[in-house]
């Protein structure tokens, strides 16, 4: 009999926010959980869940802080839910930043062995990559993510009005996930069009106003990058082949975060970690020389670090420690050319090696 590939549906919803209640009540009476929300917010967004005007049987505030992703933040979410009576037709919303949604999805996952749930990203970082594709996880030992479930929300819902108060450098952080996205998948030519719309906002004295002003293409291309992620992740859940690719920056970022004790949040790091991606495969012989450095301008352009403060050999213990290392190889994501990507399994040695 032959073996198909299944293909997971990944829904990903735009709409104001105005809209949102209404498109929530009606995916928990699809999921047969009507009258039976339940909110786990970030309590930094507490006015957006009061703007949402949800009637929710309860809702809960957490941290959304790398320090509180954790079992033990899980723990206080199912606890929380028994408290209240959830039973397994409970639809749990998750409203925040990719921290909040893992640990919502992680809980609701596990919560009587798994309840429906869907999340509201609150950031650009969690609109493009962290609120889509069903990986829920917490932190271990401040190792990233080492605990964790792949399991899809009912939804994603993108609310364009709720980034409108983001500092830029919010924006920025959410721009490297935004980017790599792109670097993988570059089928509308969006890198570039995003490169040239963030350099024009952080060359802005006014940046807030000029991407108000060209909220359209922004939202266009938000949505374009969480249709590459939905389709990646759809095509592989499980990450066996295609989806490593979304871990492009990824290990270096990673080990970057832990060394830098989480001062260095999880945007700057990737961004950081693309520049070592490009510079490994130009060592390598896979790209062509000059990538890393054109990366480079168009990153700094946009108001992203890109250099590293570490040397390779601080990395390279953390790197072992990922958790996607098998063994003693990892695979890692090496840019070929924008909108095309490759993984190599290498040594972390290999690694220091080369980029030494």
């Amino acid at each position: 009999m032959k073996n198909e590939k299944q293909m997971t549906e990944i829904k990903v919803i735009q709409c104001p926010l105005a809209q949102a209640a209404g498109k929530i009540v009606a995916l928990a009476g699809e999921a047969g959980c009507r009258d039976n929300i339940f909110i786990v917010y970030d309590r930094n967004v507490a006015g957006i869940v009061e703007r949402l005007g949800l009637e929710a049987k309860g809702t809960l505030a957490i941290d959304g802080t790398e320090e509180s992703k954790s079992f033990e933040t899980v723990a206080l979410i199912c606890r929380w839910l028994m408290d209240l009576g959830a039973d397994r037709n409970a639809f749990v919303l998750g409203i925040g930043g990719g921290i909040t949604t893992d640990m919502t999805g992680f809980a609701a996952s596990v919560y009587k062995r798994g309840v429906k749930f869907a999340f509201l990203p609150t950031t650009l970082l969690a609109q493009v990559d962290a609120a889509i594709g069903g990986k829920n996880g917490v932190n271990l030992d401040s190792f990233k993510n080492m605990m964790g479930v792949i399991r899809q929300s009912e939804a994603t819902l993108i609310c364009p009005e709720v980034l409108e108060t983001l500092p830029y450098s919010q924006i920025t952080s959410g721009a490297a996930e935004l980017l790599k996205t792109f670097i993988i998948d570059d089928s509308g030519n969006n890198y570039d069009k995003a490169v040239s719309l963030l350099s024009q906002v952080n060359g802005a004295e006014d940046k807030t106003g000029v991407l108000k002003k060209n909220a359209r293409q922004f939202q266009s291309l938000i949505a374009a990058a969480a249709s590459v992620k939905a389709g990646i992740a759809g095509r592989d859940p499980e990450e066996h082949g295609e989806r490593r690719f979304l871990n492009l920056g990824h290990t270096f970022a990673h080990a970057i975060e832990k060394n830098s004790r989480e001062r260095i949040g999880h945007g700057a790091a990737v961004s950081m970690g693309m520049i070592l991606a490009a510079r490994l495969s130009e060592e390598l012989g896979v790209a062509a020389r000059g990538l890393a450095g054109g990366l480079e301008a168009d990153f700094l352009s946009c108001g992203m670090p890109t250099r590293c403060p570490y040397g390779i050999e601080s990395l390279a213990e953390a790197m072992k420690k990922d958790k996607k290392a098998e063994g003693n190889i990892v695979h890692f994501v090496l840019p070929v050319r924008i909108g095309q990507v490759i993984t190599r399994d290498l040594t972390v040695e290999e690694v220091t090696e080369a980029l030494r």
